[in-house]
């Protein structure tokens, strides 16, 4: 006779893991190598080698997000495009890239990116591992056109604006359960109508890819706070510029009559010298 033996299967959460992930692919037998991705992995792949390829010149601003929709999502851009169209390209730019390329917004699927960021020739593994631990939860990157720090500043700063940090939501023990006398479309005999929790959408900068360095968070927002390159750049010049200004300024002091003044009274030290010693001259 067989018994029935009743076992009780703990309650697990199905929640979908996010990693990146450079270790070398598993070789399995009777499978091709190097292994054949489908067309939308394909794309993908070849969209995420671009971005890695243009981080040299276009940084790559690494966010985690959490419980975004898509009217969310359509915000968000919103917002960064209007804090994008307060700065006009700086001189150097405009030169070179005549159009300006707005900043973009990308979801990023963190499997195919572990993929395309181990196989990327630019990047050594240190910088690859560095960007995989800085990777927790949904991934999206911020592509910019090139670095501007107020630009990224007024971007970062439009994003802590458009998702503000979530509170702590403390729950109170003693309130217990709500009563029936309390809730006024309370029926009896009718189920409770099922309320669809409100998600609060989260977004934070993790790091980023500039010129092929890793930033973590809190360097992302330091270069944030950097002055133009245009700025910088006239700055060095007046560093460089300022000892041979004044040595010019140095040198026609001391040209003119105030050279032969300093000739004769160095002529007539050297004399003094001479007699003071019982040379003769």
């Amino acid at each position: 006779m067989l018994q029935w033996t009743r076992r009780v299967v703990p309650a697990q959460s199905w929640v979908r893991g996010y990693a990146v992930s450079v270790a070398p692919s598993r070789v399995y037998e009777g499978k091709a190598v190097p292994r054949r991705y489908a067309e939308r992995k394909s794309f993908l792949y070849s969209q995420y080698t671009r971005m890695l390829g243009a981080s040299t010149q276009a940084p790559m601003i690494l966010l985690q997000h959490k419980e975004f929709n898509t009217r969310k999502l359509q915000l968000l851009r919103r917002e960064i495009e209007v804090a994008n169209s307060k700065f006009a390209p700086s001189l150097t730019l405009q030169t070179t890239t005549p159009v300006a390329v707005p900043p973009k917004l990308t979801i990023m699927r963190t499997s195919i990116f572990g993929v395309a960021l181990r196989d990327h020739l630019l990047l050594d593994a240190q910088a690859t591992e560095q960007i995989a631990r800085l990777v927790h939860g949904g991934l999206a990157v911020l592509t910019l056109p090139s670095l501007n720090p107020p630009q990224l500043n007024a971007i970062i700063r439009a994003i802590d604006r458009a998702v503000p940090p979530k509170k702590a939501v403390q729950e109170d023990v003693g309130k217990g359960k709500i009563r029936k006398d309390d809730d006024a479309d309370f029926v009896p005999g009718r189920p409770r109508p099922r309320i669809k929790p409100n998600l609060t959408p989260e977004l934070k900068v993790m790091g980023a890819l500039i010129e092929g360095r890793v930033f973590t968070a809190p360097a992302v927002r330091d270069v944030a706070q950097l002055p133009t390159l245009d700025t910088l750049r006239a700055q060095i010049v007046g560093l460089l510029s300022s000892p041979a200004m004044q040595l010019a300024a140095i040198l026609s002091e001391a040209s003119g009559g105030k050279l032969s003044r300093t000739l004769e009274g160095l002529k007539k030290g050297l004399e003094e010298s001479h007699g003071a010693t019982g040379i003769p001259s």
